[in-house]
């Protein structure tokens, strides 16, 4: 109910008591009650917002979170973690920003984006929100946080291969255009 994705206005509801999946954080909670330190989680998940269409928002996308809780987890692993899957994914020339953000559930919490002169000019352009896992997050599942801490990654899965080929539209992946689809289908 804390997550910001939760406001009334950005959630479509079924009915009064159902409603579509607006973030994919709430398989963390199970894994922290079913698994105890160290973890590295991945999960990727399609998600529903009610907000605005345009280029680079939609009311459907797939989205990956991510953690990771052990011991002595710090700010640096987080930014080496995300540096490093940036210049996998767009080459070693690409520059990663942090800008602090608020996220209910991380303290600090941090957007991250990336500015490479190959796409987009240069410009930077938002991937996610990240951040440190709350100590009272970790408590609430029973994890001492005074022995354990953590960092969490969130971002929209479409947004890798528009940065990546220099796709200009998230629209065109839900559109059901062969003719765009096969363009990439075998794109590495």
């Amino acid at each position: 109910p804390d997550h910001p994705a939760m406001d009334a206005q950005d959630t479509f509801y079924l009915s009064d008591d159902v409603l579509l999946r607006t973030q994919c954080t709430a398989l963390q909670g199970r894994v922290f009650e079913s698994t105890k330190p160290p973890l590295r989680v991945f999960t990727v998940g399609r998600t529903f917002r009610n907000e605005a269409v345009d280029r680079t928002h939609n009311h459907t996308f797939h989205q990956v979170d991510a953690f990771m809780i052990d011991e002595g987890v710090s700010m640096a692993h987080l930014k080496g973690t995300l540096g490093t899957f940036a210049r996998a994914m767009f080459g070693p020339e690409v520059k990663v920003r942090f800008r602090p953000d608020f996220f209910p559930f991380v303290e600090p919490g941090v957007d991250y984006a990336i500015s490479t002169p190959k796409l987009f000019n240069g410009k930077w352009v938002e991937l996610g929100g990240a951040g440190l896992i709350h100590p009272n997050i970790l408590e609430r599942y029973g994890i001492d946080s005074s022995r354990y801490s953590g960092f969490a990654f969130g971002l929209g899965v479409e947004r890798i291969p528009m940065m990546r080929y220099g796709i200009d539209d998230l629209r065109y992946f839900f559109e059901n255009d062969l003719r765009f689809l096969r363009r990439y289908a075998s794109a590495r």
